[in-house]
């Protein structure tokens, strides 16, 4: 996924389905020096993380 991208889904008033490593996700913020996301589980909010932006997917 690209930066852009990543930050339309965060502006977005609608539920986007992101996926990283198999694990439906919330992106908190985006770092795009680092091309990176600050993200977590969708039911797990305190398990925040930073990962690469090229993990992410958006699912169909």
């Amino acid at each position: 996924m690209n930066s852009q991208r990543a930050k339309e889904i965060i502006d977005s008033a609608t539920m986007v389905n992101v996926i990283h490593e198999g694990t439906p996700i919330y992106i908190q913020n985006v770092n795009e020096a680092e091309e990176t996301a600050r993200v977590f589980p969708v039911d797990q909010p305190e398990n925040e993380k930073e990962v690469p932006l090229n993990s992410l997917t958006e699912a169909d």
